[in-house]
């Protein structure tokens, strides 16, 4: 038997800290997608994803539920979806993530990491993860360092 141990390096921002301006500014884009998932009857909850691409644009989406309960869409798969399919090839640099009520840190559910895993595993680069709350931002380096133990096909 072998013992192993997981860590990873990730920075915590408290709110009187000033995240760095690049950050700020996607942390601000997720906040305003929230006002884009106006369909959540179920959680009422609203979440917002901005995604900083190689070329400096910045997409954005909310969550969407759907009257099919449980076949909604997070912000971040709907964002990360959208990306593939109308800028193909081009690389996610930063992933902010920000939810409407907003009581603390907005971290991706575990299907999100996957699919935050598959793009960094697809585009051959890490994704940054800006976790966004009221109270302190926390940016991981990658999904990988989220999920450490990935489901892989290969």
């Amino acid at each position: 038997m072998d013992k192993k141990t997981y860590s990873f390096e990730y920075l915590r921002y408290r709110a009187e800290e000033r995240l760095p301006e690049a950050d700020a500014e996607l942390a601000a884009r997720a906040a305003e997608a929230c006002r884009t998932a106006t369909y959540a009857p179920y959680s009422h909850f609203r979440v917002g994803a901005a995604a900083r691409l190689e070329d400096g644009e910045i997409l954005s989406a909310g969550n969407q539920e759907s009257e099919v309960f449980p076949s909604g869409m997070c912000a971040e798969r709907s964002l990360l979806y959208y990306v593939q399919s109308n800028r193909p090839g081009k690389r996610i640099r930063a992933l902010a993530i920000a939810s409407d009520p907003s009581v603390r840190e907005c971290t991706p559910c575990g299907a999100c990491r996957q699919v935050i895993a598959d793009t960094e595993k697809r585009q051959g680069a890490p994704i940054r993860i800006l976790m966004c709350g009221p109270q302190s931002t926390t940016v991981a380096p990658s999904a990988a360092a989220l999920l450490p133990f990935m489901f892989e096909l290969k």
